[in-house]
């Protein structure tokens, strides 16, 4: 399995399609869809399953270093909750050179600021979350995969080391697990 593929089942969520097509209203230049709205949509596929069952929200990941102030990424939220209100989902925006900046009160653990929107995915706790999917100007879509597709395709939930949080990710896999009972979750690494 590959980008094709990936392609063809995340373009069977609708919610996924419109966010593609409406995302670059929000004159972002570093954005992605990311994480559940993507692989969650690929499980449901692989099961033949309604590809949006089970996805509790649609994260849309930007960066901009320009200006870390809680306003100005309120700004692009708001825009974001006009562009997307009729989809019926909750579309989680969030600015990736911010994180630094609230992370440890909300998970517990310190994390370095990123540099890039792939650099915020390439930290996500599993490396099966690592998905990025965006469209560009000329219609073509650009996905963003570091570690391929071969794990989302099988079902397998692998343990993310760049980021250390063995709670969240065992949290997280007990969620998705009740959810799509065919997966396969490795154990963190002692």
């Amino acid at each position: 399995m590959g980008r094709d593929d990936f392609l063809t089942a995340i373009e069977t969520n609708p919610v996924v399609v419109e966010i593609l097509e409406r995302g670059p209203e929000l004159g972002l230049t570093d954005w992605y869809l990311t994480a559940g709205g993507l692989f969650q949509t690929v499980w449901n596929h692989v099961a033949g399953s309604d590809p949006r069952a089970g996805i509790r929200d649609y994260d849309f990941l930007y960066y901009d270093g320009t200006d870390l102030s809680y306003e100005s990424e309120d700004r692009v939220i708001r825009h974001a909750d006009t562009l997307f209100a009729d989809l019926g989902v909750d579309v989680e925006v969030r600015n990736q050179a911010r994180v630094h900046l609230w992370y440890e009160d909300r998970f517990g653990a310190p994390v370095k600021p990123f540099r890039s929107t792939e650099d915020g995915i390439d930290h996500f706790v599993s490396t099966t979350c690592c998905f990025g999917a965006r469209s560009e100007n000329d219609g073509t879509t650009t996905v963003y995969a570091p570690h391929g597709f071969d794990d989302v395709f099988a079902g397998v939930i692998r343990p993310n080391p760049l980021l250390p949080m063995r709670h969240v990710y065992e949290s997280k896999a007990a969620r998705w697990t009740s959810i799509w009972p065919h997966l396969t979750v490795l154990p963190w690494p002692e």
